[in-house]
């Protein structure tokens, strides 16, 4: 299998993790491209019609997208349990929260990068802020005991959502107020698969 990626997509890292959390390294070539919201490499655009990132391609069948199809894919592949069916809606529900972190801080990302400075629409980016902000307080204050129990792929993708908010957004000081969430980040973040992925 090869996963079409760039290293700095908190989408990518997720799966990133992932393929090593599930011993699938040798299992998945990864195959760094260039892509942003305005062009996508054409490799990705052939896997993925809407040009974006990760995409695997598969010997077996077709290409397949999107960051959370991929992850369940690969762990029923390797059998790694990352999606507990004792906890199956608590996972998927932390990844969709971890997601939704993820689409407010790249469009945030994008705005600041793509636009010029004149046209940037601060409201629209402090409102996608204030969706940040509010997923990493409800993570702090309902979560944490989700986060402390044994590893699934909500907290992988929780993960991968904070450490894009250190690489994009660290002026804006998640870490205020969400003490043990913090905590555990920095606990997390120690994991191999975490440093194997870094941006």
């Amino acid at each position: 299998m090869k996963l079409l990626m760039s290293p700095a997509s908190p989408y990518v890292r997720k799966v990133r993790v992932l393929i090593r959390e599930a011993r699938l390294i040798d299992a998945v070539e990864e195959i760094e491209v260039s892509t942003n919201a305005l062009a996508s490499d054409q490799s990705v655009i052939a896997a993925n019609p809407t040009g974006r990132i990760p995409a695997l391609l598969r010997s077996s069948g077709p290409a397949i997208f999107d960051s959370r199809v991929i992850t369940r894919f690969l762990d029923d592949h390797a059998g790694a349990g990352l999606y507990p069916q004792s906890r199956v809606w608590e996972v998927l529900t932390l990844e969709a929260l971890a997601d939704g972190i993820m689409d407010s801080a790249v469009g945030i990302t994008y705005e600041a990068r793509l636009r010029p400075a004149e046209k940037q629409y601060d409201v629209w980016m402090d409102a996608h802020w204030d969706k940040v902000a509010r997923a990493v307080a409800a993570l702090n204050e309902r979560w944490m005991s989700h986060l402390a129990g044994p590893l699934d792929m909500g907290q992988i993708a929780v993960a991968s959502a904070l450490s894009y908010l250190d690489l994009r957004h660290d002026a804006r000081g998640w870490r205020n107020g969400n003490e043990a969430l913090a905590a555990w980040f920095t606990d997390f973040s120690l994991r191999e698969s975490m440093e194997a992925t870094k941006p």
